[in-house]
């Protein structure tokens, strides 16, 4: 290729990866605004969350189109192949994070009315913080190619799991304890499942980065410390 050509080529990759970084930020703002909103009952704010979802999913859709396009006009290879293909399944995945901020923003408009809990606010400020955490700390490690730092993300996963699970015992005892609670209830253990996908996500963004710097994926077995089912509760 000539060096005007190259030039453009890695113009092209860089704009992938600064929509990708785009699509980061908007969904780490999700994460914040219908976290608040489900502590607070805010239903104006769990409106907005909801409002932008249209946005980062046309993004995700760029971001395809994009790298379809860059494939189909350079034919890459190896780590630049990587890089796209990573670009791609990171996009999926923070579209699903995004989705899954804006099924909790949905669950506050639907326990609007009801009595809220404020003994289980802290136990999902808690979990929220640590899955923002991670998702924060697996898009540094994208945007610095970091693999030491993806792989921390990965290793950390039963953090999250070992809050849910301690969350979703909570939630049953209150079900358990008094009929009433049972209807806000499940509307905040699907909010606390949320949230548990929301690190599993983030962990498989750091599978993907593992796999755009090194070229293999990882051969462990992820680490899950997730032992609650919905069925327990018949949902």
């Amino acid at each position: 290729m000539t060096e005007h050509t190259v030039s453009a080529y890695e113009n092209e990759l860089k704009g992938l990866a600064q929509r990708v970084a785009e699509m980061g930020g908007l969904t780490e703002k999700q994460i914040v605004g219908c976290i608040d909103a489900l502590i607070r009952s805010d239903l104006e704010l769990a409106n907005q969350v909801r409002a932008v979802d249209p946005q980062i999913d046309a993004l995700q859709r760029e971001i395809e189109e994009l790298g379809i396009l860059i494939i189909a006009k350079r034919q890459p290879m190896a780590i630049d192949l990587r890089e796209i293909v990573g670009a791609l399944r990171i996009a999926s995945d923070l579209e699903r994070i995004a989705d899954l901020a804006k099924n909790i923003a949905k669950r506050v408009t639907a326990m609007s009315g009801s009595a809220p809990l404020a003994k289980v606010t802290g136990g999902f400020d808690a979990m929220a913080r640590l899955a923002l955490e991670r998702v924060k700390q697996v898009l540094d490690a994208y945007a610095q190619r970091d693999v030491t730092a993806a792989l921390d993300v990965w290793k950390a996963d039963g953090d999250i799991d070992a809050l849910y699970n301690s969350l979703f015992r909570e939630l049953l005892t209150y079900m358990l304890e008094d009929p009433r609670n049972i209807g806000s209830c499940t509307h905040l253990l699907f909010c606390a499942k949320n949230l548990e996908r929301i690190g599993d996500h983030a962990t498989n963004i750091a599978e993907t980065i593992h796999y755009m710097v090194k070229g293999v994926t990882l051969a462990d077995e992820r680490p899950k410390l997730d032992t609650t089912t919905m069925a327990t509760v018949g949902l």
